[in-house]
């Protein structure tokens, strides 16, 4: 745990949890494991107070506790890792818009707020949002909602939550957590009908309803009571990582090949591990007959294409036999090695110019290299090779070599090699990529907080604005509610909306960095 995965950590946990569990967030991720008693002790926070935080921290997935037995404390400790998913969450959620529309995005939306859900609370809540937005008359079905449950429960993006050890849900009537990995897809038989419902204008209405809900829990069973649903970050992860894959192949070659290799990924998605190297051996056959029929390709055609995609640098497909036409994979491991190299030298062209990305690059290949050698391969004057040499060297991003000739490291008999590791310089370069999302973050709940007045204005108005609209309000009673926002005031709110805008940008292209250095640094640990 770094200083900057801690600094992070606390910044994304303040902006959607707020400051008291940043607070005791913070603390958990330097401390390590700590039982309750420990907490109170070191943070001074109320015990009400901290209960409460830990049971949003839980709830979340980002705070897990071990139950070591009766009669001994129960221990916390935050996960890092959980935490920093919270900055791929809008990533999530769009993908899930994409693949399986706006009813999609509300449950992804829903779990990544709640944590943990059930799949009956799922679809009334996500059907009572989409009928909220639909015209007068018309409501969104249980059944619908349902359906796109099933969906990503069958794609693997959203599975139970795991078993929690020595403790369970309070209104559990059974073990209803699953044992195996077939069990964490397993969709329950859920008897819910109906539509969605607008929200109702009179609050008494609704305290009533509350309250009856409160008084007799049994009316509204559906059959999945104590059956909890998460999203499946893993699963996100490895679509991510096949878009990458197939938009590398796009930009390498050509929309063809990318979709033969898209239509490889999809092929080997279930038979496939997570942490494999590549994929499961396919046949030019099984290929040729999985291609979409909108792409005419005749089959010389394709094996040229996989022909191509073999013999290129890049690796991103091997060939693994010769039966069937010719054995296939898509090499995931070396492709991910690529794309981070690749990154790095983007990342070294973009800070230091071209000439000492020529250099970086030369180093990656060649490994070991004297100075006269860089100075002779990269075709680059000695002043100016030596300058730049000694610019990565300060940054880190090279590494130089003593080799003596004899025992006493005279430097007249000594030889002096720049090297460049590929593995380290993308752990250094991720952390650097942590700092820069944090500083985006800080910046960006500056420009807020400097202008908060302004905001809170600007909100009172358009809720103003939006109920005389409901009401059906003439227009000359609008635009006098418009005008209360002075024209200095909304050039200003413009110029702040522009720039949050451009710093949220900045840090979801950040968070691509982030995640191809991840995933490389991942499965070079699992290789």
């Amino acid at each position: 745990m770094t200083t900057q995965e801690v600094r992070l950590c606390g910044l994304l946990l303040r902006e959607h949890f707020g400051e008291v569990v940043e607070k005791l967030g913070t603390h958990l991720l330097r401390s390590g494991s700590q039982n309750l008693r420990t907490i109170l002790h070191e943070t001074g926070m109320p015990r009400d107070l901290v209960k409460k935080v830990l049971c949003v921290l839980v709830q979340n997935g980002v705070c897990v506790f071990n139950h070591r037995g009766p009669g001994r404390p129960t221990n916390y400790q935050a996960n890092s890792n959980k935490i920093l998913r919270i900055l791929r969450y809008p990533r999530y959620i769009y993908t899930a818009k994409t693949l399986y529309g706006d009813t999609g995005e509300l449950i992804i939306e829903e779990l990544l707020q709640r944590g943990e859900m059930t799949m009956s609370r799922t679809v009334k809540t996500v059907a009572d949002r989409l009928t909220q937005n639909m015209e007068d008359g018309q409501c969104m079905d249980y059944s619908e909602v349902s359906s796109a449950f099933c969906k990503l429960v069958e794609t693997h993006f959203l599975q139970r939550c795991p078993p929690v050890a020595g403790a369970g849900k309070a209104d559990s009537a059974a073990p209803a957590t699953p044992a195996t990995q077939a069990d964490c897809y397993r969709v329950p038989q859920v008897t819910i009908r109906g539509q969605g419902k607008r929200r109702l204008s009179s609050e008494d209405v609704d305290q009533t309803i509350a309250k009856k809900a409160k008084m007799d829990p049994e009316v509204d069973t559906h059959g999945d009571e104590g059956i909890y649903w998460q999203v499946n970050f893993e699963r996100f992860h490895l679509h991510f990582r096949d878009q990458a894959i197939i938009s590398a192949v796009a930009n390498k070659l050509d929309q063809t090949s990318s979709e033969i290799v898209r239509t490889m990924l999809r092929m080997s998605e279930v038979t496939t591990s997570p942490t494999a190297s590549c994929t499961k051996p396919l046949s030019a056959n099984e290929i040729f007959r999985s291609l979409p029929s909108t792409y005419n390709i005749a089959r010389p055609i394709l094996d040229q294409y996989l022909t191509l995609l073999v013999d290129d640098p890049m690796e991103f497909v091997g060939r693994a036999g010769e039966s069937g036409g010719g054995m296939f994979v898509v090499n995931l491991h070396k492709v991910l090695a690529n794309l981070a190299r690749a990154t790095l030298e983007s990342i070294v062209q973009e800070r230091f110019g071209s000439r000492s990305a020529r250099i970086f690059r030369l180093l990656l290949r060649k490994r070991h290299l004297e100075q006269k050698q860089v100075e002779d391969f990269a075709m680059v004057p000695a002043k100016e090779a030596k300058d730049m040499l000694y610019m990565l060297l300060s940054q880190n991003l090279v590494q130089l070599q003593e080799i003596p000739k004899t025992p006493d490291f005279a430097p007249s008999r000594t030889f002096y090699l720049y090297t460049c590791n590929q593995l380290p310089t993308a752990r250094m370069l991720l952390q650097n990529c942590y700092k820069t999302v944090a500083n985006l973050i800080e910046r960006r709940l500056f420009e807020s907080k400097e202008s908060k007045r302004l905001l809170e204005k600007s909100q009172r108005i358009e809720a103003i604005l939006a109920s005389l609209q409901a009401s059906g309000a003439e227009p000359e009673q609008l635009t006098e509610v418009e005008e209360m926002i002075t024209a200095p005031e909304k050039q200003q709110l413009d110029s702040l909306r522009l720039h949050i805008n451009k710093l949220d940008s900045a840090e979801n292209q950040v968070d691509d960095t982030i995640f191809i250095l991840e995933s490389y640094i991942s499965a070079t640990a699992t290789s």
